[in-house]
């Protein structure tokens, strides 16, 4: 549905929400009118000086009082569950989703692609695929907003956060930073550009950088002096990290924790919140020394030797 002054639909939540937008604009535009026509109507009927019958009427309301709870009860019912529905769609991405990694900067977007490419203000996507987006902030809070898609995240720093959706239309179509930021908020915006797959597949190939994301986050795994610990160390007592993304690990104090994003994110910057059972809280913080760029570069490496089966002896 396209109509004058509104963002077009270009995504398959666009149109889940549109849906239910208007139906509950529709909903409240028949609640106006029950309500407020018989009001109207009222006001002269039973105006002063008109002769009208205002004897009260001499049947039960029991009926009346059941009909207008428990139908509007209904309804608000069947709307929380039509909503619940399309937040969990919007919040749960699909598992073989495209992943690009999206960092906010006053002012401006930088866009990472798993394949190596880079873009500032610009998000190039293939139409009718799944694209995740992992978000974070280098200073304060942003908000990734695209109109035409019916999304929008907030962008927090200190923690990654995430948003997907699915393009349905090749096309441009902009998008914001919907939290006031400084200065030069208005500023802080782009374009994305949805192509048809051969098109993509051609644009990734113009600007292919000869690493990948993966490949640049290895790089800096060794620059940053971590394989002496986590690889083959005979010195440093160290968790290995091959085939540990993605896995339930034990932590000393008795607990258990999910491998993921946030987890190796934590584990950079604040090594000591938690500590893998069976080894020391001895590896330094990189707080203060690590870009979020750079600490997306280095989940990508972890994630891709996750595949890889842990060798069962080391511990």
């Amino acid at each position: 549905m396209n109509l004058p002054f509104f963002p077009p639909e270009a995504s398959t939540t666009a149109t889940r929400v549109d849906e239910i937008y208007f139906a509950l604009l529709a909903l409240s535009v028949l609640v106006l009118a029950i309500v407020f026509l018989p009001m109207i109507y009222f006001l002269f009927k039973y105006r002063r000086g008109k002769k009208a019958n205002r004897r009260p009427l001499g049947v039960s309301t029991m009926k009346i009082e059941l009909i207008w709870t428990f139908i509007p009860t209904f309804i608000a019912m069947g709307l929380f569950a039509w909503g619940a529905d399309v937040y969990f769609y919007q919040e749960i991405p699909p598992a073989n989703a495209l992943e690009v990694n999206v960092v906010g900067k006053q002012w401006m977007w930088k866009i990472q692609h798993q394949e190596g490419n880079r873009e500032i203000n610009e998000l190039h996507v293939p139409v009718n695929r799944a694209v995740k987006l992992t978000l974070a902030s280098e200073d304060v809070i942003h908000s990734f907003y695209v109109p035409a898609f019916r999304v929008k995240q907030d962008v927090v720093p200190g923690r990654f956060t995430t948003e997907w959706f699915t393009p349905t239309r090749v096309g441009v179509y902009r998008f914001y930073c919907s939290e006031y930021c400084g200065a030069d908020h208005a500023k802080m915006r782009g374009l994305v550009y949805v192509m048809a797959p051969a098109q993509y597949e051609e644009w990734q190939a113009e600007g292919r950088p000869p690493d990948t994301l993966a490949q640049s986050g290895e790089k800096l795994f060794r620059e940053m002096g971590c394989s002496g610990c986590h690889v083959n160390s005979f010195t440093v007592h160290a968790p290995p990290l091959e085939g540990l993304y993605g896995k339930l690990v034990p932590l000393s104090d008795g607990t258990f924790a999910h491998v993921d994003d946030k987890y190796v994110r934590d584990h950079i910057l604040i090594p000591a919140s938690e500590v893998p059972a069976g080894y020391q809280p001895i590896m330094p913080s990189f707080e203060g020394r690590i870009s979020e760029e750079q600490l997306l570069e280095l989940i990508a490496y972890i994630k891709s030797i996750g595949a890889e089966p842990t060798n069962p002896s080391q511990p």
